[in-house]
């Protein structure tokens, strides 16, 4: 537990310590990444490689366009990877893995502007670095002092600084994320619509205004909806009649067989667009406490149904 507490208390030091060394030179690396038109491209040996994948892929799917690349594979053909559209960002906490130090000059020849992240500013990757990160920590949390711990998290943090920048910066919002997380439950919600969850065609239930209230009846229980919609000759909604309605008028004690679809209708239901999200469509449900939402399209004629069960088989809610 002492060994617990106390790499909690090392690994928190050395992230409060890269608030007070992150200054001029984090913002020129945000512009100069913002400058680029190719990808940011990543590298990093041992743990550095493993916490330069996860930054690689943070940076992907917040808007900016990166790859992770072995350092020692890229001296054996993968620098064929890197174009001169590209930005290099090479982590290393000593700056002098061997991997990354003989491909340095070679990124120099190529024109390819390059960033480096390491905790020695007087290593080469420094020298040679266009902006330097200064990603070191006073010690680490491993008690020989010699386990990449409180490094690798302080780079990890810094990596994520650098994406949360990157993505203020590029106005980057909620839809973007969904768009590059589809299989997510965020994507669910963003990215699907409520054509793509409706009943449409013979499943939506609907009914004239002349339709008897017999008539009212079969269609609702042979859509299975508890509901169904009143509907002009030309597609129009012009009302609902629902399970709810059903019991009201019966507790009136009124002869419902004399009763047309337009005597019973709820006027002017709720309606949705088509294109709506499906996120919209469990909201009006919620807020409004109701199981379904008729749906309709720009000119306002009836086109589909969408329930509380469609949207949970989805699993948008």
């Amino acid at each position: 537990m002492r060994l617990a507490q106390q790499t909690f208390d090392i690994e928190a030091a050395a992230i409060v310590g890269l608030k007070a060394r992150t200054g001029e030179a984090f913002v020129n690396a945000v512009e100069r990444i913002l400058g680029v038109t190719g990808r940011v491209v990543v590298m990093g040996m041992g743990k550095s490689g493993h916490v330069g994948r996860k930054i690689s892929a943070t940076l992907a799917s917040t808007g900016t366009p990166a790859i992770f690349v072995h350092p020692a594979e890229a001296s054996h053909g993968d620098l064929g990877m890197i174009t001169p559209t590209d930005l290099v960002l090479a982590i290393s906490n000593g700056g002098e893995s061997q991997e990354i130090t003989v491909i340095l000059p070679v990124l120099k020849r190529l024109g390819v502007p390059l960033v480096g992240m390491t905790g020695n500013l007087q290593s080469s990757l420094a020298r040679h670095a266009d902006v330097v990160l200064d990603s070191g920590v006073e010690k680490e949390a491993c008690p020989l002092n010699l386990a990449p711990t409180a490094s690798t998290t302080a780079q990890l943090v810094l990596g994520d600084a650098l994406a949360v920048a990157l993505l203020e910066a590029r106005g980057f919002k909620a839809e973007d994320f969904a768009r590059s997380h589809p299989g997510g439950a965020l994507g669910r919600k963003l990215l699907t619509l409520v054509s793509d969850l409706m009943r449409s065609g013979t499943e939506v239930p609907q009914v004239p205004l002349q339709a008897s209230f017999g008539d009212v009846m079969r269609e609702m229980s042979a859509k299975g909806l508890g509901a169904t919609a009143v509907t002009a000759e030309d597609g129009q909604v012009l009302g609902i009649f629902t399970d709810g309605d059903l019991r009201r008028l019966i507790e009136t004690g009124a002869d419902l067989r004399a009763l047309t679809a337009a005597e019973v209708m709820h006027a002017k239901p709720r309606v949705l667009q088509h294109t709506a999200l499906a996120v919209d469509a469990a909201d009006m449900m919620e807020n409004h406490r109701i199981n379904s939402v008729l749906v309709v399209n720009a000119e306002g004629v009836l086109c589909g149904a969408i329930t509380s069960n469609d949207l949970m088989r989805a699993k948008v809610i």
